[in-house]
């Protein structure tokens, strides 16, 4: 199995149970394509290097991802494109 690590940031002025409705509702995406999350790192609330979408802040999630394929992610990053809750997001091989 492949390891790859995804960074994703979140709107700020969200509450705290959208945040977490989101938060599942990204994973779950991988999971239901086949993906095994090993580890979840919650970063919180942090200033942003430059604005993205007019937002100076954000809420920073990074996750481990374990699957067979790549095309497991393609799901996730067409609806992480297109969902107003998620500024932006990084997926690399994890070399660990």
């Amino acid at each position: 199995m492949k390891k790859y690590e995804i960074m994703y940031i979140l709107k700020a002025d969200l509450d705290d149970a959208s945040r977490k409705g989101e938060i599942e509702k990204l994973h779950g995406l991988l999971t239901k394509g086949g993906a095994t999350i090993s580890n979840v790192n919650e970063w919180g609330l942090r200033d942003l290097a430059y604005p993205i979408k007019k937002q100076t802040k954000g809420y920073y999630v990074v996750i481990k991802v374990q699957t067979e394929s790549a095309d497991t992610f393609k799901e996730f990053d067409r609806l992480s494109k297109i969902d107003p809750a998620v500024l932006r997001y990084l997926l690399t091989v994890d070399h660990e």
